[in-house]
């Protein structure tokens, strides 16, 4: 049942969405320019530190499969309230908690608390945005990339003055001041609690039985995933190549710089764009050419690969939400199917860091990790050329037509 209030300011509800969206990477964007500091203190290998990367990502898939379990309960403005609270507490006891089961541990809290707002983030932005979702969303991932940007950026030199557990620690701060802001700005916002009644006779859609929900499923991994792997890798891959830890550090938050840019870039040109493919071949081919630049000339060509992977990324990321909320034009049902494409997306790219842990761990080399995700980066244009505005409106009436024993050839 939908609780309508008066009107809440458009302008302060997008800027606590934009502040919110900031603290949903830096737990994880944070321990990358850390890492040699985190082993040589408590002596886990490349593996675990792979783990505190995969179990957030892995918990945010978990957490929109579950959906709308979380939105009966919590409702989706105090549900986004909860996950950010629990971003908060799993930021500051690392302060106390620092050993490597205190770090997968707090990792496990992070990630139920970045699972519980990206799994209602989608509907309630387009339950108060509607046509304006896309910019939304774009303001949105833009937040998720400039936190990760400003985490990587930072963290070498703010562990060299305060050390690693408060340099993790401090993240504490920028989500209980998102927490204050959002309570004031959604207080009169439009937020669903529990899903409608369904009229008699009525089947809820099925999404695992379509094609197409499992392709926007993998195409968001492989997105996510290549997001969640440079976050984790890049500063530990460049120290291996003998560049101090400062510039490695500094050349993940150019990228992400870059991708912050470029995602709002999205947000700002995507209404212009109501056929997708174009962009999302753009950002592939791009974030393929990164990779492949990181594989054959990863120290002379340091900078431009990173624009490169900034560029791709940082269109991809949004887009790939964007486009599987395009599919669906009801707002409780768009949020139900983003948070299953996100969550079975999550878990594959969950998978994507840890695998390069255990490549590192193994061959004590991550180059053919750049090669891998290059060549999985090529492959999803064969999905993105697929996604025409036509395929959205097929989609969508087969769902309204109810599950059948045969996937509708609209929806492959």
């Amino acid at each position: 049942m939908s609780e309508q209030t008066q009107k809440t300011s458009p302008t302060l509800l997008l800027l606590a969405i934009f502040l919110v969206s900031i603290n949903l990477r830096p737990a994880v964007a944070a321990i990358g320019p850390l890492v040699s500091q985190i082993i040589g203190d408590t002596r886990i290998n490349s593996t675990v530190v792979g783990l505190l990367t995969m179990i957030p990502v892995f918990l945010m898939g978990i957490g929109a499969m579950y959906v709308r379990q979380l939105r009966s309960m919590l409702g989706e403005k105090g549900g986004i309230a909860v996950g950010v609270s629990i971003i908060a507490l799993s930021c500051v006891v690392r302060l106390w908690f620092s050993d490597g089961v205190g770090l997968l541990t707090t990792a496990i809290l992070a990630g139920i608390g970045i699972a519980i707002v990206q799994s209602l983030m989608p509907g309630f932005a387009k339950r108060n945005f509607a046509g304006a979702t896309g910019r939304v969303i774009g303001v949105y991932s833009t937040g998720i990339v400039a936190g990760a940007c400003i985490a990587a950026g930072t963290a070498a030199w703010v562990s060299d003055t305060l050390g690693w557990k408060a340099t993790l620690g401090a993240w504490s701060m920028p989500a209980v001041a998102a927490l204050l802001l959002w309570s004031l700005a959604s207080r009169t916002a439009t937020s669903e609690r529990h899903a409608p009644i369904a009229a008699p006779g009525h089947i809820a859609p099925e999404f695992w039985r379509s094609v197409r929900s499992w392709t926007l499923m993998i195409f968001f991994g492989v997105g996510t995933g290549a997001f969640m792997l440079v976050m984790a890798w890049i500063p530990p891959f460049y120290l291996e190549l003998g560049v101090a830890r400062d510039t490695a550090g500094l050349l993940l938050s150019a990228l992400t710089l870059v991708e912050g840019v470029t995602a709002l870039g999205v947000a700002a040109f995507i209404g212009r764009f109501p056929d997708r493919r174009g962009p999302l071949v753009f950002s592939l081919l791009t974030t393929a050419l990164g990779f492949i630049t990181l594989y054959l000339w990863p120290v002379t060509l340091a900078w431009p690969a990173m624009a490169l992977l900034g560029v791709g990324i940082g269109i991809l990321f949004p887009l790939s939400i964007i486009v599987a909320i395009d599919h669906i034009d009801d707002a409780t049902m768009a949020g139900n199917f983003t948070s299953f494409v996100q969550g079975g997306g999550y878990i594959f790219a969950s998978f994507v860091p840890l695998f390069a842990g255990a490549v590192r761990d193994v061959m004590a080399n991550l180059t053919p990790v750049w090669l891998v995700m290059a060549i999985g980066s090529l492959a999803m244009i064969l999905f993105a050329i697929r996604f025409s505005p036509d395929s959205y409106k097929h989609f969508s009436a087969s769902l309204r037509d109810g599950p059948s024993p045969t996937m509708p050839k609209a929806t492959r």
